[in-house]
C-alpha cells in the first residue's frame, strides 16, 4: 500500500499542487473564465454556458471551491459564485515563481 509523502513538502508547494490539480480539467478552466468575465454568476447561468449537466458543473464548482479559487454565497434558493481575488493573485505569483528559470533548450 502506498503511503503519502505530502508532509515532506512545504505548505506552499502543497497548495500550488492542489490548485494545479483543480485546474487540470478544461471545464474548470472555462468556469474560471466565466467567473472572471462576469464577476459573479449563478450556477444555472454557468450550466447554460457549458455543455455539461447541472450536477457535473456543481462537482467542478466544488473542486474549485475546495482549493479556494472561488467562493459561493447563498442567495435565496440559488448559489452565486465568484473568484477569490486574494487566492487567485497568490496562485498567479506562485506559478510565476515556479517558471522563472525556464531554459530555452
Amino acid at each position: 500500500m502506498a503511503v503519502s509523502k505530502k508532509e515532506e513538502f512545504n505548505k506552499t508547494d502543497i497548495e500550488v499542487a492542489e490548485i494545479a490539480k483543480a485546474l487540470s480539467h478544461p471545464a474548470r478552466i472555462k468556469i474560471l473564465k466565466i467567473l472572471n468575465d462576469l464577476d459573479s454568476c449563478m450556477v444555472g447561468n454557468i450550466v447554460d454556458l457549458l455543455p455539461l449537466s447541472q450536477s457535473t458543473v456543481s462537482q467542478h464548482l466544488s473542486e474549485l471551491k475546495r482549493v479556494g479559487l472561488i467562493q459561493g454565497e447563498i442567495e435565496g434558493p440559488k448559489i452565486c459564485y465568484c473568484l477569490k481575488p486574494d487566492v487567485i493573485e497568490k496562485a498567479k505569483k506562485e506559478f510565476s515563481k515556479l517558471f522563472t528559470q525556464v531554459c530555452k533548450c
